[in-house]
């Protein structure tokens, strides 16, 4: 099997033909020259392939050494192919090492990626994956913008990176699935309504049902699983003008999940179209006070203050009942409610929560 530099060493020039070719007519490089109207480094570079062979050389070709036209064409042509295919392997291979920073394995469990062994076929794969041309593009458009400085900067971080980079690229290949309308501001206040009543009753096919209404509104939902050293719960961002909520299996609980859902519903209602949230992601620097705007949004959302007036000094399994069936909430994110504000210990109420698999959902 013949390596890299064996191709290269291998591949032979359409000059070298042009030489065989003068030495057949017994011609030599300067008479050749002469009879094209071409200086004779021009011609030097045609044949050491500085210079390409075009259409017009090609057709002065033809007329001087009797061969056609054509053929110098496909000759420029095949070479020019080959000597990129084994430039670009080369180039491959000096990438090979960024595939360290990357969670390959997940990737080819989750079926982006097809190949066995760590190599410039997986990096050529890896690169498709996120539709650039080098890591330098890669680190361009999938860590300055989402990862401060300092933490670009630390070795101890680089796989997290990868694996945040590889979350965000898996939200944009979901999104090219849909077919979504425009995005409706008014219709997406109007939707939260309903939403709120799957919250309330969870049905099975929730996650369908919350997915409906958001794409009914012009807003992607994108269920996804969370990645190895990338702990990220959910995402908020815009591409194309195209509102994308991306939420991971990272949280098991209800209230996380609505909890989590709200906030990034908040953020698209209340911030900016470049504004980008990553939630718990440790090197993005979100704004603090947007993220607390957000909070406060899924917090009345879910269960308005109103209902939290004049609480018992201690709560008990009724009064969440009670708090639950009057705001036509979910007992669940009563509890997910109480314990946030320091109400409740977290140790308590745990049984009204149920767990939450989006397993299901991601799969379909």
């Amino acid at each position: 099997m013949n390596t890299i530099k064996d191709e290269r060493e291998l591949l032979t020039r359409p000059g070298d033909t042009i030489l065989e070719t003068l030495e057949h007519l017994r011609m030599s490089q300067a008479q050749l020259a002469e009879r094209m109207g071409k200086k004779p480094s021009k011609i030097n570079d045609i044949i050491s392939g500085k210079e390409p062979i075009t259409i017009n050389t090609a057709l002065q070709l033809e007329k001087v050494l009797g061969i056609d036209a054509q053929f110098w064409l496909n000759r420029e042509i095949n070479y020019r192919e080959k000597l990129l295919r084994i430039e670009q392997e080369e180039f491959l291979e000096q990438c090979i090492g960024w595939l360290d920073t990357q969670p390959v394995k997940e990737l080819k469990k989750l079926g982006y990626l097809k190949s066995e062994k760590v190599g410039t076929a997986m990096v050529n794969e890896m690169l498709h994956f996120y539709g650039v041309v080098s890591p330098v593009e890669w680190e361009y458009l999938y860590v300055k913008d989402y990862a401060s400085t300092n933490f670009r900067k630390s070795n101890a971080h680089t796989t997290a990176l990868g694996s945040m980079a590889a979350w965000l690229r898996i939200g944009e290949l979901e999104l090219r699935k849909f077919n979504l309308p425009s995005y409706d501001k008014d219709k997406f206040k109007s939707a939260l309504q309903s939403v709120r009543h799957i919250a309330w009753k969870h049905p099975e096919d929730y996650g369908d049902q919350l997915k409906h209404a958001c794409y009914e509104s012009g807003i992607a939902l994108v269920y996804s699983n969370s990645l190895p050293h990338a702990p990220i719960s959910g995402a908020t961002r815009w591409i194309g003008g195209t509102p994308i909520i991306q939420i991971t299996d990272r949280y098991k609980s209800n209230d996380q999940f609505w909890f989590t859902f709200f906030h990034e519903a908040g953020h698209i209602l209340l911030h900016g179209k470049k504004d980008v949230f990553l939630e718990q992601f440790e090197g993005y620097e979100n704004d603090e006070k947007k993220e607390l705007e957000a909070d406060q949004f899924a917090s009345e959302w879910l269960l308005p203050s109103s209902f939290l007036n004049e609480l018992p000094e201690k709560i008990t399994d009724k009064e969440v009942k009670d708090i639950a069936r009057q705001a036509q909430i979910h007992p669940g994110i009563v509890i997910g409610r109480l314990q946030r504000l320091g109400k409740v210990l977290y140790s308590f109420g745990d049984h009204f929560k149920f767990k939450v698999d989006l397993q299901y959902f991601i799969n379909k």
